[in-house]
């Protein structure tokens, strides 16, 4: 196998792959093997035709295609490796010969790692807020304890009011039509809430236990259901039950019940301390992800589009899987969001810039300070990452494989340039 190299623009580079003629001949027995049993030549059992009955009757290149395929993949592998090309996209693909007796040759452009050109990354300015929490988050803290700890109480001796949980069955209509799923026995709704549409919630208030009432409303204009969007509807309503949330005091005895504190005022120090420390984190990161950002502006990157491509495919996955273990499938997020594949991954590709460039410029760094990740910094990852996903060490470095052990030393480098920005910069 030969390689031939053409650098392009933009990080792009031109492959031009010739893999030995016998290599390619056996690529078409192999293919030959494969696809025989699928053709079916008259006096033959299907399966049975010699391959070269098979190329006079459907042409000599029948097999080439395939040939090919089989070709393609371990001369690209063994070529990028051989050549030491650092490849960050799928490469694109051209025939150039192809043809039993001669060498079979392919061209790929594949985008290669840019190089940065760094600019100023150290003694770079920056701002660190010193974060106070106020007495309002605090109480909003305290608010989330309460309904957490509240009870629902029937309410017999009185008319709906705003708040209250009321229990109704109700059936809709529009132009006297019933709509579907606009029928409901025993739903609960909460006054105020906002979950039902246009008035619904607020013609309840003030009426009772046992009342029938019909209640009108329009769908609005942008409504899920295209066929009822913009009607005007009617709803059959029965008034089951009502109840009404009843919130424990705000004294110490809830601070006993909901903390290991004996006083109200020693629970909200400790909330203040724990809203703080979260506060002046997302402070922190701020100004490292700001001093970050200013060092990757100072400097000069041109990325192939190929690669920001295949981030963004990359980031739409992960998407994906996140979706899943939250028990939503992409195609519902689709149904909801009115998107598909091609407008998410087109949504995405900001973003992936701003990744690879941030990628980019610390790898750079990284080289340009002799920074290094040491057998203790790998122990130390693997370490946090078996905490992480609760498993043992032993078990985490079986499932990440020893193929992995670059990515994760890359990792650890980028972490240190990106301490070494912040270690090296001027706080205002």
């Amino acid at each position: 196998m030969s390689v031939n190299i053409e650098k392009l623009e933009n990080s792009m580079v031109k492959l031009t792959i010739e893999v030995n003629a016998d290599i390619f001949k056996k690529a078409i027995n192999t293919a030959y093997n494969k696809e025989k049993k699928s053709i079916q030549i008259p006096g033959f059992r299907k399966g049975k035709a010699p391959r070269k009955l098979i190329e006079k009757t459907y042409g000599a290149g029948i097999f080439y295609e395939d040939a090919a395929n089989i070709c393609i993949p371990d001369a690209y592998e063994k070529a990028i490796e051989e050549e030491k090309i650092d490849a960050v996209s799928r490469p694109s693909i051209d025939v150039e010969q192809l043809e039993e007796g001669k060498p079979f040759v392919f061209t790929a452009e594949v985008a290669v790692k840019p190089t940065p050109e760094l600019g100023e990354y150290k003694g770079l300015e920056g701002t660190k807020d010193v974060v106070e929490v106020s007495e309002e988050e605090i109480q909003v803290e305290i608010d989330k304890i309460l309904e957490q700890n509240s009870r629902l109480l029937d309410i017999t001796d009185r008319a709906i009011e705003d708040g209250d949980t009321v229990n109704l069955d109700f059936e809709g209509f529009v132009e006297d039509e019933a709509f579907e799923g606009g029928k409901a026995s025993g739903h609960e709704l909460i006054i105020g809430s906002g979950s039902f549409i246009d008035t619904f919630e607020e013609q309840l208030v003030g009426k009772n236990i046992g009342e029938e009432l019909d209640i009108n409303v329009t769908f609005p204009e942008e409504y899920q259901q295209a066929e009822l969007a913009g009607k005007p509807a009617l709803f059959k309503v029965v008034i089951n039950g009502i109840k009404f949330k009843e919130l424990p005091e705000v004294d110490d005895e809830l601070a006993k019940d909901v903390s290991e504190f004996d006083t109200l005022n020693e629970y909200k120090d400790s909330i203040k301390a724990k809203l703080t420390e979260t506060a002046q984190k997302a402070a922190d990161n701020k100004f490292k992800d700001d001093l970050l950002e200013l060092a990757v502006s100072n400097a000069t990157i041109e990325i192939p589009e190929p690669m920001i491509e295949l981030e963004a495919e990359n980031m739409t996955h992960d998407m994906a899987q996140r979706l899943q273990y939250q028990g939503l499938s992409i195609e519902q997020y689709f149904q909801y969001t009115g998107q598909n594949m091609e407008t998410l991954k087109d949504s995405m590709k900001g973003e992936a810039i701003k990744k690879i460039q941030s990628r980019l410029v610390l790898e750079a760094i990284a080289l340009a300070e002799g920074l290094e990740a040491t057998e203790e910094d790998m122990e130390a990852e693997i370490k946090r990452m078996a905490e992480m996903y609760n498993m043992e060490i032993d078990k985490i470095k079986e499932t990440i494989g020893t193929d992995k052990d670059d990515d994760i030393k890359q990792d650890i480098l980028n972490q240190k340039a990106y301490d070494f920005i912040v270690d090296n910069a001027n706080i205002k």
